[in-house]
């Protein structure tokens, strides 16, 4: 049941509709104020209530927007003068989203609240390397980690010795663009050199595209448009292989077309 006066804390999903939850979908289509992240794309924005307020509330790369405490006291205004309010978040809100802020603000001023879960980015980042995260055989863990530090443009310290295991597959967000300092940490971590991994950009999305590679070619992966994932593990070695295999057979197709045009 949808009720006014309650915040909903939703998961927008990678940025494809189809990857959207029912409830998601129900609770747009219902509610009275939409604060969204930068993040969430047009196409999830137009299931919207036509009547609803729709706010972009998004911190992305920089660029200033809505602070912290604007967001809270926004979703708690509305819910207290009876609204239905959708806090929707690109990807799971649990996974770096600020939930738990979000929350503790909704409780400290005794607002009813309810969380529903969407696909994260790093699952989709799977899915679009057409691999599996874990693999009895390979990794029996998955680590979830972002390499960016809120409200800097510096990398996280971080102990990569207890977080780059060779039975764990590392699901990087905000990976940044200094690879070759992050390849030297995980070597340096233990990681063997020829580790499998893969960076997705824009998962789900028309625009996503798969760079494959090692650890020890990781500084060798182009540059790719934000959002994008780092993947790296043993779980990934067939699909990285495979991937690897098309890439070369495409670069050969292109190289004779070009050499029986000429």
């Amino acid at each position: 049941m949808i009720e006014n006066g309650k915040v909903y804390l939703v998961g927008a999903g990678p940025g494809d509709p189809d990857l959207l939850t029912v409830k998601a979908r129900k609770l747009l289509a219902r509610a009275d104020l939409i604060l969204h992240d930068d993040l969430v794309p047009p196409r999830i924005l137009a299931l919207a209530n036509p009547r609803a307020e729709i706010m972009n509330v998004g911190k992305r790369c920089g660029v200033a927007g809505a602070t912290q405490a604007e967001i809270d006291s926004r979703m708690i205004a509305a819910a207290r003068a009876g609204s239905s309010v959708v806090r929707l978040k690109g990807g799971d809100p649990a996974i770096f989203g600020r939930l738990a802020e979000e929350i503790d603000a909704l409780d400290a001023a005794a607002v009813p609240w309810e969380v529903v879960p969407g696909i994260t980015a790093g699952l989709a980042a799977a899915a679009a390397l057409g691999a599996s995260l874990t693999d009895r055989r390979k990794a029996s863990r998955v680590v979830i980690v972002t390499n960016h530090h809120a409200g800097t443009k510096r990398p996280l310290v971080r102990d990569w010795q207890g977080l780059a295991r060779e039975d764990a597959t590392l699901v990087i967000y905000m990976p940044g663009n200094d690879f070759e300092a992050l390849r030297d940490e995980l070597l340096a971590a233990g990681l063997s050199a020829d580790i499998p991994a893969a960076l997705v950009s824009r998962a789900a999305s028309a625009e996503q595209s798969v760079e494959c590679s090692t650890l020890a070619e990781l500084h060798a992966l182009p540059r790719v448009p934000a959002p994008s994932i780092l993947l790296v593990g043993w779980a990934l070695d067939s699909a990285v292989r495979r991937a690897l295999a098309a890439n070369s057979a495409a670069l050969l197709a292109d190289a004779e077309l070009a050499f029986a045009s000429h």
